[in-house]
């Protein structure tokens, strides 16, 4: 067995290759983290053990990442989508909670076979859903229309319910006598609500306050932000028990929707925090599961699994939809996206544990059971919801189309050619002429400055999966790429070349465009000369080095259409390489001569001889 250092190490590499892995596979990420870490575990590779490297740690160290997690989470939560679908997201959070635990606890108990007392726990315990597997998988599946609003919401809101739920049901398996029960739960929610609610908005205030104040550097912004939310989330927790989730969810929430509190900095650090814990706990508690736990499962645990899939969430869906406007495509999807993940996860291991411990009946079945749960949601819903939610109409598997910054003359004519290629464009510029212009020559166009806080909001990013930042200012230009990297990653974020008269030598924010000298100005007089953006299809006489041969200097290509509709940018990084049955656009500054018998561009006339 390797020492702590060792399974430490292991540990981060081994989520970050889970992590790169399902990025490269085009999988949900949870699927190879969970993978990675039960044969990582203690009875198959040995690499990590989870009890022998945090020992009592363990459970409090997950609390802790869920809680930052949870406020993370919060953070991404704006107040006009509450507006939109807040109705819906309080009856699944409440009507959808009491539903799925009802039918959760029948099926546990008839199917499952677990007594009554445990049975109610665990349909309580995974009423549960959680940011931890909701958000990377609405990340999978970029779903649009009100489904992912929705979806986050209620995976963001659910964890305390749920855990709020599973304490109240715990400790009144230790109590005796109904009246007991009864009167220790309604004081419990009452404290908690209470204890968590109160707690939240006083640190969400004061971190706006201090914000506001200036009181705090930028270089500690995110240092202090976190260690308010562990302070939060640990002194709520010593005065209610598991109201620590509920006070850094609305801690989350309030902070995110006060007006001139930058949390735009905080909201990514957190998010780069939060893929570094999903992976770790995934992983640590993936290992935690011995193979005497696998054999507690039998054909009754796989029906309640099936139960839960094809009954219980869609009869919560449908209560909770019942008499809403929300289509039927959409509660579809909501009935189809109920993973279970962290939370789940630690409660059961913890209620469990001590349940043993105390000789109830069963108990030792309550941790497979909830692991057989989230990794059954989690490979069922992460390699069906995104097809799903692609044949519903409510989704664009792999995004190609492009967002242009600028709507000026020549980025008007390369959203023209782009969308009679087949491309979806959508255009933005703080120019209400150049907008309108865009407008009337049928294009997709917003106005506004894409660097105002909330007009990602406004403006709709579904089926785009390129930023081309054409302004002919490079500082704007800079900007737009660092605030929209984390939209379209560095991959699929473009700058245009620096003005030679202006600044140089900085690193630029994206990647660069068209070829090194080709800056905004250079572009506008290539078009200046009769030019046009053409698009010509290659074929196998008529290929790319032909196409280029026979413009010469004339043409600049500006990117590339793929048989199969996959589009590649001209960068200088990534010069053009397109084969035959590929589509190239490029500026072309005059018409060459017809020649018969060569490939034809959009204007109907000869690219080139065959």
């Amino acid at each position: 067995m390797p020492d702590r250092l060792t399974m430490l190490a292991l540990l981060l590499v081994l989520g970050a290759v889970a992590q790169w892995a399902a990025w490269r596979l085009r999988l949900p990420s949870i699927l190879l983290l969970l993978g990675v870490g039960f044969f990582s575990g203690p009875e198959w590779l040995g690499w990590i053990d989870p009890d022998a490297l945090l020992g009592n740690l363990l459970f409090p160290i997950v609390s802790l990442s869920v809680g930052v997690i949870l406020f993370e989470g919060g953070l991404g939560l704006q107040a006009k989508e509450w507006t939109s679908h807040g109705g819906v997201v309080t009856r699944l959070v409440t009507v959808g909670a009491l539903v799925t635990w009802a039918l959760a606890t029948l099926a546990a108990r008839g199917l499952a076979g677990l007594p009554w007392g445990l049975a109610t726990l665990l349909g309580a315990v995974l009423v549960v859903s959680g940011p931890t597997v909701v958000l990377p998988l609405l990340k999978h599946v970029h779903p649009r229309g009100p489904t992912g609003p929705i979806l986050r919401w209620e995976g963001i809101l659910i964890d305390p319910v749920g855990a709020l739920l599973a304490l109240l049901v715990y400790e009144a398996l230790l109590l005796p006598g109904w009246g007991a029960v009864a009167g220790h739960g309604v004081m419990g929610v009452l404290r908690t609500l209470l204890v968590g609610g109160a707690g939240g908005i006083v640190g969400a205030f004061a971190l706006g306050h201090a914000l506001r104040r200036y009181w705090i550097p930028d270089t500690l912004h995110n240092a202090v932000t976190l260690a308010l939310v562990v302070g939060v989330f640990a002194g709520a927790d010593a005065l209610q028990h598991e109201s620590g989730l509920l006070a850094v969810t609305v801690m989350g929430i309030v902070a995110a929707n006060q007006r001139g509190v930058p949390v735009g900095p905080i909201l990514e650090f957190k998010e780069n925090l939060r893929v570094l814990l999903i992976s770790g706990l995934f992983l640590l508690l993936a290992a935690r599961v011995r193979q005497a736990d696998l054999a507690l499962l039998d054909v009754g645990a796989f029906l309640f699994l099936a139960s839960l899939i094809l009954v219980v969430r869609p009869a919560a869906v449908l209560a909770s939809t019942w008499g809403s406007d929300l289509g039927w495509k959409d509660r579809v999807l909501l009935a189809w996206v109920c993973p279970r993940g962290i939370v789940a996860a630690a409660v059961a291991s913890v209620f469990g544990l001590r349940l043993v411990q105390t000789g109830f009946e069963g108990a030792e079945r309550l941790v497979p059971l909830t692991f057989l749960v989230i990794v059954g949601t989690v490979v069922v819903y992460g390699l069906t919801a995104g097809p799903l939610a692609r044949r519903l109409g409510l989704a664009i598997g792999n995004p190609q189309g492009l967002l242009l910054v600028g709507a000026h003359g020549w980025a008007r004519e390369l959203a023209r050619a782009a969308k009679e290629a087949g491309i979806a464009v959508r255009l933005t510029d703080t120019n209400r002429a150049h907008v309108r212009q865009a407008r009337l020559a049928g294009l997709d166009a917003w106005t506004g400055n894409i660097l105002d806080e909330g007009a990602l909001d406004d403006v709709d990013l579904s089926g785009l999966g390129y930023v081309l930042a054409l302004t002919p200012n490079d500082q704007v230009n800079d900007l737009v790429a660092q605030r929209l990297r984390h939209e379209f990653g560095s991959r699929g974020t473009f700058v245009l070349a620096r003005d030679p008269l202006g600044e140089g030598g900085a690193p630029r924010s994206g990647r660069v465009l068209f070829g090194p000298d080709l800056d905004h100005f250079a572009i506008s007089r290539r078009m200046g000369r009769q030019g046009r953006v053409r698009a010509t299809r290659l074929t196998e006489k008529f290929d790319y080095d032909a196409f280029l041969a026979h413009h010469g200097e004339h043409a600049l290509p500006l990117l590339a259409v793929g048989p199969q509709g996959q589009v590649t940018i001209h960068a200088v990084d990534q010069p053009l390489k397109p084969g035959p049955g590929s589509t190239v656009l490029a500026l072309v500054e005059e018409p060459p001569a017809p020649d018969a018998g060569g490939a034809s561009d959009s204007a109907g006339r000869s690219a080139g001889p065959a």
